[in-house]
């Protein structure tokens, strides 16, 4: 099973879905108020938000700035700096993987099948359980998101191309490759600083935990841990690509808590409630006359 061919959609197909959003938004905002205006509008609101957030991460990745002079000078670097610290290797980690098969699969697995569909689904259920907590993670999302992209400019090789260490790439070992040759696949290969999987399974585990009041959180927020296991189990990232990526995660968190205190919003609705609550004010109004 190779995970190379999946194609992603590209950032002119982001663009376009972004522009429907808003033009269809503008158009049901013209209707009559109803059931199908309460749900359709604050949706395609989201939606717009979303897919233009992502034009603009698949934008960012065709700016001219993705030479990858250094990167593994700048790899060997973290493991001398990583050795300072006294942190374990990822190594010693990796070896105890390939001690069992079934561990090795299911760690490559892990990492290639859920990063994208995790996200995806935390924005869905935030949105449709939890809408008051919404747009306080999509905006820790997509700041989050815009620190890793602006690091991810000075580049650093990722711990499975320094194979004269001992490391190997465990995707490439039980077929499940996300990247295929250098300069293919869904990502970069030599942008391991900082790791957008931890950094996004940290705004899933964070969320999840402030929003969720249900036992069953926990095993949820578990996402967190096992992305950072996988990651370095496999040889995609050091220690210290997850340790700023969970940096980034709660310096966004304190940014949009300031910016909600200085414009005076914290603990108000967002567009897409203050659209449904309106909507909801007009069908009753409608209702009573």
């Amino acid at each position: 099973m190779t995970f190379a061919a999946i194609k992603w959609p590209n950032w002119q197909q982001a663009w376009i879905t972004t522009l429907i959003c808003v033009a269809l938004f503008l158009v049901i905002r013209r209707l009559r108020p109803s059931r199908f205006t309460e749900v359709a509008l604050p949706t395609l609101h989201e939606l717009a938000v979303l897919t233009g957030l992502y034009g603009l991460w698949r934008t960012a990745k065709k700016l001219p700035l993705t030479q990858s002079e250094g990167a593994m000078e700048r790899a060997r670097s973290i493991v001398d700096f990583q050795e300072a610290i006294w942190l374990p290797t990822e190594l010693s980690l990796q070896e105890f993987v390939l001690r069992y098969d079934w561990l090795g699969w299911a760690s490559a697995a892990y990492y290639a099948g859920m990063h994208i569909p995790g996200i995806f689904a935390f924005l869905i259920w935030m949105f449709w359980r939890h809408r008051d907590q919404y747009g306080r993670w999509r905006n820790v999302l997509a700041l989050t998101t815009a620190g890793c992209l602006f690091i991810r400019f000075w580049r650093v090789a990722p711990p499975r191309f320094l194979t004269d260490l001992g490391y190997q790439d465990l995707s490439e070992v039980y077929d499940m490759s996300v990247y295929g040759p250098v300069g293919t696949g869904v990502s970069g290969q030599f942008v391991a600083m900082p790791s957008i999987h931890v950094a996004w399974a940290g705004v899933i585990g964070f969320g999840i935990i402030a929003s969720s009041t249900s036992r069953w959180k926990w095993l949820f927020a578990a996402h967190l841990p096992l992305t950072v296991f996988v990651v370095s189990a496999t040889g995609h990232h050091w220690w210290l690509d997850g340790i700023v990526a969970l940096m980034l995660v709660a310096l966004a968190a304190m940014i949009d808590q300031v910016a909600r205190r200085l414009l005076g919003i914290d603990g108000e609705p967002g567009p897409q409630e203050a659209v449904a609550a309106q909507s909801s004010a007009e069908i009753a109004s409608s209702n009573s006359s």
